[in-house]
């Protein structure tokens, strides 16, 4: 594993925090909500090439 996957999932963490700060504060709830939905999805598909990895990786060490 990278450690640039873990600043870019903090660095979109940090993103969509500001954002939906911003919008809670103007009245916008509801794009508030998905804006840090939308962020969940962006991080979790980032994450599914990571999880794929080791899923092989621990398929190769106990010889599955």
């Amino acid at each position: 594993m990278d450690v640039s996957i873990v600043l870019k999932v903090a660095g979109m963490g940090m993103l969509v925090a500001v954002a939906a700060q911003v919008l809670g504060k103007i009245g916008r709830d509801e794009q508030a909500m998905l804006v840090t939905i939308a962020g969940i999805v962006v991080v979790l598909l980032m994450l599914v090439g990571e999880v794929g990895t080791l899923f092989e990786t621990v398929r190769s060490v106990f010889g599955i």
